[in-house]
């Protein structure tokens, strides 16, 4: 397992790095339907 993780370390970090992006991305997206929603009661 050790050899694999050191010979594919640079696939390990995009991985890592792609998990992290979806977190930021899904977590924006959440985010602004929320605020959209105060912005409709805010409205009405």
């Amino acid at each position: 397992m050790y050899q694999f993780l050191q010979d594919n370390s640079l696939y390990l970090v995009l991985a890592i790095s792609l998990m992290g992006w979806a977190g930021i991305f899904f977590y924006l997206k959440r985010l602004g339907a929320r605020i959209s929603r105060l912005e409709k009661q805010d409205k009405s």
